[in-house]
């Protein structure tokens, strides 16, 4: 009998009961569906690969630089264990007029900024210390300085004497130094691509014209830009507000240079021109881990009142203003606050008692007196106080042979 299917829904059904299946061998295989966990291993994997490339450029950027400082002459390239922690740190940022207009001498700090960062509350301050600021000067050997500007504490024994100087006026410490010169600063601009400011109102100095609103400045627009004094109807605290808004603008910029060519630039600058106590080590940990601070940066200055003192222009902060500016600086430090006892405070104390001082009064003082050492006896050679409109004193004052107080400070 024949038994082969006639019709096609036979031969299926007599094919399908011999239970024939492929050779498996020769079939290809079904792909996998990739599933989540896949997708999350070839992200890792990625990540890995990038965050390798990232810690080999790091390296890279990071012994260069390191290479090029101890090219320059750097010894000490560790980091100190306050900036290591990410502690509150201060910086006394000192500007002098060497190496400007062909000066070569130690000069004077014309621009004294006590700078802190706190990298836990992600804050910075910068307070500026007027050039004509009445202190009790440290590191003179004698007491020719006794009571004297600001701003000759770094001509009497440099960056020592400026540091205690500043640190007893405020009574605040100072961990870091900066002394950074002219050519620094217009160097350490172009290197950041330049910096916009704003500029208060219009004016022309040293053939470089600024106009009122926002504007981009190169290295030695920005130079005139903080140098310039007489012109501005604020005098030298407009001049210490501009100095605070370049530095500020080069600091941000700093802070965010991403490539080892200008990190290079930098470093090359800073090895020139700046005298600093900072290690590598601790300028590289600063720019990573304090760089928030920029963020939230309270800009202040300490308000004088303009006093007459020998036929000389003093500017004498009252114990009030340095008492709240002593408060600020210490609690952005993490510091408690302390009442200041210092010369300075002494001397505003014995000028109330004896010369009625009225600091509330707009006019310059023409009574406030220097008094001796340890004694409530005003110095006779520096303590007549000349009235400016007065001629026949100035004459006097500068034809006596005692008071030498009076041509120093002029």
């Amino acid at each position: 009998m024949d038994h082969t299917p006639k019709r096609r829904e036979e031969y299926r059904a007599k094919r399908s009961s011999l239970n024939l299946t492929r050779n498996q061998s020769l079939a290809v295989p079904d792909m996998p569906v990739m599933t989540e966990n896949w997708v999350k291993r070839l992200i890792a994997m990625i990540g890995v690969i990038v965050a390798c490339f990232a810690v080999a450029y790091g390296a890279h950027m990071y012994f260069s630089i390191h290479s090029a400082l101890s090219g320059g002459g750097a010894k000490n390239t560790a980091t100190s264990a306050k900036i290591l922690n990410k502690k509150p740190v201060s910086v006394l940022i000192l500007g002098v007029d060497q190496g400007i207009e062909h000066r070569h001498d130690q000069g004077n700090s014309d621009t004294m900024i006590l700078a802190t960062a706190n990298p836990g509350k992600n804050k910075a301050t910068m307070t500026s210390i007027p050039r004509d600021t009445l202190v009790d000067v440290k590191g003179d050997p004698g007491d020719k300085y006794f009571m004297f500007r600001v701003n000759s504490a770094y001509e009497v024994g440099g960056t020592s004497s400026a540091t205690k100087t500043v640190s007893s006026l405020l009574n605040v410490p100072i961990d870091y130094y900066l002394v950074v010169n002219m050519k620094a600063l217009q160097s350490l601009v172009d290197a950041v691509g330049g910096v916009t400011v704003k500029v208060p109102f219009n004016f022309t100095y040293d053939w470089c014209d600024f106009r009122k609103g926002r504007q981009h400045l190169n290295g030695r627009h920005a130079v005139a830009y903080v140098r310039m004094r007489k012109e501005d109807p604020r005098g030298d605290y407009g001049r210490q507000v501009r100095q605070r808004q370049v530095i500020e603008a080069v600091a941000k910029k700093a802070m965010s240079v991403n490539t080892l060519a200008n990190y290079r630039k930098l470093v090359t600058i800073f090895n020139k021109y700046v005298d600093t106590n900072l290690t590598f080590g601790d300028m590289f940990s600063l720019a990573l881990n304090y760089r928030g601070c920029m963020r939230n940066l309270k800009s202040t200055y300490i308000q004088g009142h303009d006093a007459w003192i020998n036929g000389s222009s003093i500017q004498v902060a009252s114990t009030k203003e340095l008492q709240k500016k002593s408060d600020m600086i210490r609690r952005s430090l993490d510091l408690p606050t302390e009442s200041l006892d210092n010369e300075e405070t002494r001397q505003n104390r014995l000028n109330d008692i004896n010369n009625d001082i009225k600091w509330n009064n707009p006019e310059a003082f023409t009574n406030y007196q220097i008094f001796n050492v340890n004694s409530d006896t005003p110095e006779t050679s520096k303590s007549q106080g000349s009235d400016p409109s007065s001629s026949s004193s100035s004459s006097q004052s500068s034809n006596s042979g005692g008071n030498w107080f009076s041509k120093i400070f002029k």
